[in-house]
């Protein structure tokens, strides 16, 4: 979700949030640029870029503007730059992520800077102890990975138990390891106990707040947010549902979407086809101990047939680093021989494909799907065992 849409969300259950309008152009962002100085008495704004990634303030996506004149520069500057990050598509050397919103946000640091402090507040899921945690830290507005392998003492953790839920103990442990107290700690215990809420009723699978802002006056705001939905919970959730942003992601993969693949870019050269994701894993293990590198992630579902392994194949191959495809399906629910005719409708209809295909089929009616391939005249390499397709895939990648 992008910043002003996580902030939505936080405000619904009672999480204090640095107040801000969105703009998608400079006359929006004018009037937007009004309201925000007559709500706060106050003609100091933050101009934030509004794109999926972190590090905007390093590449120029966060500024203080004073006055007009200083917002319309900055606004101007922003909106519609390329914006890089560590973490957009390519890093610092990729082509940026195109800057098509802006939050003009209030100065939540006003009237006094230097009595505000910062804090880092995150809450996920701890998979191994298969528990919620909420990370804190005293040294908000900096990059947690750096506090954790410099000063690992000033990142807590607190665990959540399954079933009894967040306590009151907890909150007000975490307020006191902050090192706060009087009003300060009562609006943190209140802060940790409201966004913890959000947490587990929006089937969120991370909140982010850094910096949490312990203001002049002892408020406790979210100034910045991360806020990432688990897509399989968003059926629950309709109106989150459609706060999706499709021009920040990935082209490819949400056409992969559209057509019912779960499909994922990685960097490597060999393409693999699989059906089921645990499959699909084990795939790209035997693809980097062939030494390959994996290209994508792609799960064709256990009901593919040939109209959607054609889809795969496109996509796959729009690729230009894949020197190899691997094709690797068990035929529990779907047909190996429906796969097989896919892959061979696939291959006269593409024309002509110039990287080798490595086709493995186990299952229901696995005999027939080779028979098809090897009879279909085509340049596909077929196999039966595991080790077999591996083996290919280091023999084709000499």
């Amino acid at each position: 979700m992008h910043e002003y849409q996580g902030k939505e969300l936080l405000k619904q259950y009672g999480v204090n949030i640095q107040e801000g309008i969105v703009a998608e152009n400079m006359e929006d962002a004018l009037k937007a640029y009004e309201t925000m100085s007559q709500n706060t008495n106050n003609d100091t704004v933050v101009v934030k870029a509004q794109i999926h990634a972190g590090g905007r303030g390093k590449g120029g996506g966060v500024k203080l503007a004073t006055g007009i004149e200083e917002f319309k520069e900055h606004a101007g500057n922003i909106l519609g730059m390329h914006l890089k990050t560590p973490q957009t598509p390519g890093g610092l050397n990729g082509p940026g992520k195109l800057v098509q919103k802006i939050l003009i946000a209030e100065d939540a640091y006003a009237p006094d800077f230097d009595a505000c402090e910062e804090y880092y507040i995150s809450i996920l899921m701890d998979r191994e102890r298969k528990q919620n945690v909420i990370i804190y830290s005293t040294e908000g507005g900096m990059d947690i990975e750096t506090v954790a392998e410099e000063t690992p003492e000033k990142v807590y953790k607190e665990y959540i138990h399954p079933t009894l839920g967040l306590q009151g103990f907890q909150a007000r442990k975490i307020a006191f390891n902050l090192g706060l107290s009087g009003k300060a700690f009562k609006e943190m215990t209140r802060f940790i106990s409201s966004l913890y809420k959000a947490f587990t009723s929006s089937d969120a699978s991370l909140f982010e707040i850094n910096p949490c802002l312990k203001t002049s006056d002892d408020r406790i705001l979210a100034v910045d947010c991360k806020v990432t939905i688990d897509d399989n919970s968003l059926f629950r959730h309709k109106d989150i549902a459609e706060m999706r942003d499709t021009s920040e992601e990935d082209p490819v993969e949400v056409e992969a979407k559209s057509f019912g693949l779960n499909y994922v870019n990685l960097d490597g050269n060999v393409g693999c086809m699989v059906n089921g994701a645990g499959l699909a894993m084990a795939t790209m293990d035997i693809i980097k101990l062939s030494g390959g590198e994996p290209a994508n992630f792609l799960d064709v579902g256990g009901t593919a047939n040939a109209e959607r392994v054609e889809q795969a194949f496109r996509i796959i191959l729009r690729d230009e680093k894949v020197k190899a495809i691997l094709i690797n399906i068990f035929g529990g629910i779907v047909r190996c021989d429906r796969v097989a005719q896919g892959v061979v409708d696939a291959y006269k209809n593409l024309g002509n494909i110039e990287v080798p295909i490595i086709v493995r089929l186990q299952g229901t009616n696995a005999e027939e799907a080779k028979q098809i391939i090897d009879e279909s005249g085509l340049e596909v390499h077929s196999a039966i065992l595991l080790q077999e397709a591996a083996d290919l895939v280091q023999e084709v990648l000499a």
